[in-house]
C-alpha cells in the first residue's frame, strides 16, 4: 500500500509540534503575553527552535510539503525574534561619573554567604538584593556594612524582603507597590541625582498572571514618570525581552544594560541549568543618560539566580 505524503505519524508529530510553537510565536507577533502556558513558554522562546526544527525534519521525511513551508515560516519568525529588543544608541553628552551596579536574587536569603565575597571582590557602588530576609540583612550589615553606609529596605521575611545598598548618599523615595518588596531611593552620584528602583514583581504563576502583568505595569509607570532624571531600575523582573509586559517597560525610555554590553541573551535563571537552557529575567535597566561598558553574570551558590554586575557611565544630557 502506498503511503501518501503528509499522512502518517511523522506528519502528525510535525503538525502537533508546529501548532504548539505557532501559538507562542503568534503571541510574540501580536505583542501579547496571553494566558498560561504562553507567558511561561515565552521566557524560553529561543529554545523553541528545537521543536520547530524537529517538526521541519519530520515534515521533510514524510514529504508533507505544506508542513515544510509552515516549519520554515515558524523558524524564520523565531530567528527574527532572537534579535535584541530596544534601543542601543549612546548618549551624546560628556561623561560625568562611572559606577558599578550589582543585582542579585538570593532566594530566601540562602545565597547571602556567597554574595558577601562577590561584594568584596567586585566592589559595586549600588547593590540591589531581592528576597533578602532578616538574616540576609544582618549578614550583609556585619560583613559589608561599613562599605555601604546608605541603604533602603523592605524589612520583611521570605521572598518579600528587599534591600538597596549604596556607597552614594540616598534620599528617600516611594517604592513601587508590589506583593514583594520593591524599595526606591534617589542617589547622589557625585553631585548628580539618579533615581534607583528595585524590581521584583510576582512571577507568572498559572493563577497569578494578572498580578504579574499589573506589577510589571507599575514598574513601567515608574519608568515613564521620571524621564527627566537619570534612572536605574534593577532586579529580578520575572520576565524576559520576549514578554510584552517587559518590552513595554523598555518602551518607556529604558535600555537593558546587558544588551548594551552585548549580553542580551545570556541566561540568569535557573542558574543550575543556565549553561544548557535558561532565560534572562534578571536585568539592570537604565535611562538614556547611561552607557554600559561591561556586564557579567556570576554564579552564586545557594540561589537559583545568577547575579548581574554592570559597569555604567553617567553622561550629561545634551
Amino acid at each position: 500500500m502506498t503511503q501518501h505524503p503528509g499522512r502518517g505519524p511523522g506528519a502528525w508529530c510535525a503538525g502537533l509540534l508546529l501548532a504548539g510553537v505557532s501559538v507562542v510565536v503568534g503571541c510574540r507577533v501580536a505583542d501579547t503575553d496571553a494566558i498560561t502556558p504562553v507567558p511561561q513558554l515565552l521566557a524560553f522562546l529561543p529554545w523553541l527552535l528545537a521543536p520547530a526544527g524537529l517538526a521541519l525534519l519530520c515534515a521533510l521525511l514524510t514529504r508533507w510539503w505544506p508542513g515544510l513551508v509552515w516549519a520554515v515560516a515558524v523558524l524564520g519568525l523565531l530567528a527574527w525574534y532572537l534579535e535584541p529588543y530596544g534601543r542601543a544608541d549612546e548618549p551624546d553628552g560628556p561623561p560625568l561619573a562611572g559606577l558599578r551596579v550589582l543585582t542579585a536574587n538570593v532566594e530566601f536569603g540562602r545565597g547571602t554567604p556567597a554574595l558577601v565575597p562577590v561584594l568584596r571582590d567586585r566592589r559595586p557602588d549600588v547593590v540591589f538584593v531581592q528576597e533578602c530576609e532578616s538574616r540576609c540583612r544582618a549578614t550583609l550589615d556585619r560583613a559589608v556594612g561599613t562599605a555601604y553606609p546608605h541603604r533602603r529596605a523592605v524589612e520583611q521575611d521570605g521572598s518579600r524582603g528587599s534591600l538597596v545598598l549604596s556607597r552614594f548618599p540616598l534620599s528617600p523615595a516611594p517604592g513601587v507597590p508590589g506583593t514583594m518588596g520593591m524599595p526606591g531611593a534617589v542617589a547622589d552620584v557625585r553631585g548628580h541625582a539618579v533615581r534607583l528602583q528595585l524590581a521584583h514583581p510576582m512571577p507568572p504563576l498559572p493563577d497569578r498572571i494578572g498580578l504579574w502583568r499589573r506589577e510589571l505595569g507599575r514598574l513601567r509607570a515608574f519608568a515613564a514618570a521620571g524621564t527627566r532624571t537619570p534612572t536605574i531600575l534593577a532586579g529580578d523582573f520575572n520576565a524576559s525581552q520576549d514578554h510584552a509586559a517587559f518590552r513595554h517597560i523598555l518602551d518607556a525610555g529604558l535600555s537593558d544594560a546587558a544588551r548594551l554590553a552585548g549580553h542580551d541573551r545570556t541566561p540568569s535563571w535557573p542558574s543550575r541549568t543556565a549553561s544548557v537552557i535558561g532565560t534572562q529575567i534578571d536585568h539592570v535597566l537604565v535611562s538614556r543618560d547611561f552607557t554600559a561598558t561591561d556586564a557579567r553574570f556570576l554564579r552564586l551558590t545557594g540561589t537559583d539566580h545568577r547575579a548581574l554586575v554592570v559597569d555604567l557611565t553617567l553622561h550629561r544630557r545634551t
